[in-house]
């Protein structure tokens, strides 16, 4: 399917690090996120939304992207993402790159989207945090389900001794 067909399914998707527009301001970033919808009121609301869940880009909107931190620009992906009102968010390697702290705070806020009934797909290398929050975890090996469960699997021998470390 072409991408637009995808967003007015209400898929949106945040590409693996941070996929920004750097010679435009935040907001610029963010209005490319609602380009398909027509409606003023809804884009303004959407807008103010993002805002709600990121404040720092509110402060920030008539930056140049390429001047925002690491976890910034992964706030302005997700923020442009959400423009969309997506009822199913996909989301690859979100932690990437970002320090500890930045990392529990991106999880922390993947859970209130998914509180707000957004559906989420995460591929994450930080395995431990992605089961956490998980509802249902799948391991792939080779393009296949090696392994799947809810967060019981974090017991898991395999994914003990091969992803968490033992």
């Amino acid at each position: 399917m072409k991408t637009h067909e995808l967003l007015e399914l209400g898929i949106s998707y945040v590409p693996q690090g941070k996929i920004n527009f750097d010679s435009l301001t935040v907001e610029e970033n963010l209005l490319i996120g609602a380009e398909l919808l027509k409606d003023k009121e809804v884009i303004d609301k959407n807008l103010n939304n993002v805002y709600s869940k990121f404040p720092i880009l509110k402060d920030k909107k008539n930056d140049l992207a390429f001047t925002l931190s690491g976890g910034q620009q992964q706030m302005l992906a997700l923020g442009r993402a959400l423009m969309q009102s997506p009822s199913l968010l996909m989301l690859d390697e979100p932690s990437l790159g970002l320090s500890p702290k930045l990392q529990k705070e991106l999880f922390q806020t993947i859970l209130k989207l998914k509180e707000d009934g957004i559906a989420i797909l995460i591929v994450e290398q930080n395995a431990k945090k992605a089961i956490e929050i998980a509802d249902r975890t799948y391991l792939l090996e080779n393009g296949r389900i090696a392994l799947k469960g809810g967060k019981e699997i974090i017991k898991h021998k395999e994914i003990k001794n091969v992803y968490l470390g033992g």
